[in-house]
């Protein structure tokens, strides 16, 4: 999808790249690389689209951190319960390291891409210019995920640029958005639920696939409560959406480097990118609604 033109652009551009990179996360062929290295296979789906093993998405993802202890990867993916993170990280560490997960990573999100796409798709190498320029120099201090990529080269295939770049910019704006809600003086279970209703979403219900538990749940409805941000019944106070809204503003405000680097040339790889994710869409290599898709239907 392209997104409402008065969607600001650093959300569109948002929107457009997760289907085409976020992809990694529901491969079949990424599963099988997974299982290979001892993970379990992927078991469940949502609709046609493939869902991963919990321990091989918490490893695989986590190493672009490098061979790093679980509290590490919980504390920088930001929005998943450490006691679900910790032993899915840990137990990982015995079937494979980070090197040999990260490759199998890269190929199974290229295998895909490529089965759906092919191997040169329509604009591949204005995509591809367009993205190196948008990523050159970017600020990465203080964005841990953001920072693992970076340090990749670019897998040697027709599409390696693209994926790289693209899965650095996804996280660049993960990273981004995990620092503007812990600046609220938020934590992950208060800024799950505020999402949910930003969304249109019932309360604990997209935020209970992040592993809190209904104590958890019970106490960041209390603070968020005492805070003036939603209401007894659960509803958003204007206070709360206020907050919520500046969190994404604050968050579009640090992916300006890139709308800069991009200028006049950012709506043409909008422009470019969108099909390609309609195309993932309909094969079934990305989720129907994704967070993008579902934060885009409440503007």
């Amino acid at each position: 999808m392209n997104g409402n033109v008065d969607t600001p652009a650093e959300q569109r551009l948002g929107a457009v790249l997760e289907p085409v990179i976020g992809q990694v996360y529901f491969s079949p062929e990424c599963h099988a690389g997974y299982a290979a290295l001892g993970f379990s296979p992927s078991e469940r789906t949502a609709g046609e689209v493939a869902l991963p093993d919990g321990p091989a998405y918490f490893t695989s993802r986590g190493s672009l951190l490098g061979q790093v202890r679980g509290e590490v990867v919980a504390a920088a993916f930001g929005v998943f319960n450490p006691a679900a993170v910790v032993p899915s990280v840990e137990y990982g560490w015995t079937l494979t390291d980070a090197d040999t997960i990260c490759a199998a990573r890269d190929a199974g999100a290229l295998a895909q891409l490529e089965r759906i796409l092919g191997d040169d798709p329509p604009g591949r190498d204005r995509i591809e210019a367009l993205l190196r320029r948008a990523t050159d120099g970017l600020p990465i201090g203080g964005r841990p995920l953001a920072a693992g990529v970076s340090a990749l080269a670019a897998p040697d295939h027709p599409l390696g640029v693209v994926w790289r770049c693209g899965d650095l910019l996804r996280e660049f704006r993960g990273d981004s958005h995990t620092a503007a809600w812990i600046d609220a003086g938020l934590d992950a279970v208060e800024i799950g639920l505020l999402t949910e209703l930003s969304w249109g979403l019932p309360l604990r219900s997209y935020t209970r696939t992040r592993a809190w538990t209904d104590d958890d749940f019970e106490r960041a409805e209390e603070r968020l409560r005492s805070l003036g941000l939603i209401t007894e019944d659960g509803a958003f106070t204007s206070d709360g959406r206020d907050r919520r809204d500046a969190i994404e503003q604050a968050t579009d405000a640090q992916m300006r480097p890139v709308v800069r680097a991009l200028g006049a040339d950012l709506d043409e790889l909008i422009g470019l990118l969108a099909p390609w994710g309609q195309e993932i869409r309909r094969a079934s290599g990305y989720l129907a609604a994704g967070p993008h898709d579902l934060a885009a239907g409440k503007r």
